[in-house]
């Protein structure tokens, strides 16, 4: 019987399922995940299978032998069981839009806590030397993408957002040793968004990573990584709050290269003004 076939079997039934059935490797991650029930959802491939010591490939079995495609799909259900588990939480509570500001507050203080200064200076450095700069985000990411190009025209550089997956595989086939891949993950686990930064880096890109976790597969290909503070929750995959600690990393690169290029940078935002105040009545 194919176990995913059926939505009535939540993931803690088919763990238990196959709990007495498990080598020694796959109880280890089992043991891992028994333990850290309310966090699993926001780990990595990568890191549950270090902190669960054993190797990636074994992880991902060990979904597969219970009936999932892999871990994403994992911590979807996952996910969707804690929800139900929850459903008896007011979600019609006055509070709600005070909590909402709240976490914005909090995960903007939680990302300023992470940023490396040293490796957001690289950035800004290998981004301003470069004349081939290439974007990639897919989904929700794609919106951090175009804020980034916006951002960056603004300061007089110029670059190119590929948030469609065909589009990305062919701008990875043509990048060279002059090209920067820009590429923003939550997750840092997008399965396109890996395969098309091996793919540029293969042909000598130098990669920037903008992801929530420091061990992931784009991280293992990155030559730079910053980080921001958000864990994905896989069932809101849409929050406002991940895309502003996203925002926040690109905020933080476009002001570092509008100050080191402050005269053309301010040139560039005024002649930008003057033509947009053309457009306006």
């Amino acid at each position: 019987m194919k176990l995913d076939s059926d939505p009535t079997l939540s993931p803690s039934f088919l763990l238990e399922q196959h709990r007495y059935h498990l080598t020694k490797s796959e109880k280890k991650i089992y043991d891992y995940i028994s333990e850290r029930r309310d966090t699993i959802i926001y780990d990595s491939l990568t890191e549950l299978a270090d902190n669960s010591g054993v190797a990636e490939a074994t992880a991902l079995r060990f979904f597969r032998k219970l009936g999932y495609n892999g871990f994403q799909a994992f911590k979807l259900a996952y996910a969707q069981e804690n929800m139900r588990e929850n459903e008896e939480v007011d979600s019609t509570s006055s509070t709600y839009p005070n909590q909402i500001k709240m976490n914005m507050i909090r995960i903007l203080e939680e990302s300023y806590q992470l940023v490396n200064q040293e490796q957001l200076d690289l950035v800004v450095d290998l981004i301003d030397q470069s004349k081939d700069v290439v974007i990639f985000g897919i989904g929700a990411s794609s919106i951090a993408a175009l804020d980034m190009q916006n951002r960056l025209m603004l300061v007089g550089k110029n670059a190119t957002v590929m948030p469609d997956n065909h589009a990305q595989l062919m701008r990875a086939t043509i990048s060279s040793k002059e090209t920067v891949v820009i590429a923003i993950s939550l997750s840092g686990s997008t399965k396109e968004i890996i395969d098309h930064v091996k793919i540029a880096k293969e042909k000598g890109a130098k990669v920037v990573a903008l992801t929530s976790y420091l061990k992931s597969p784009l991280t293992k290909l990155a030559d730079h990584v910053l980080l921001s503070a958000i864990r994905e929750n896989p069932t809101n995959r849409s929050s406002l709050v991940a895309k502003v600690s996203q925002l926040y990393l690109v905020d933080l690169i476009c002001t570092g290269l509008s100050i080191k290029n402050h005269q053309s940078a301010s040139k560039v935002r005024q002649e930008i003004h003057n033509n947009i105040s053309n457009k306006l009545f």
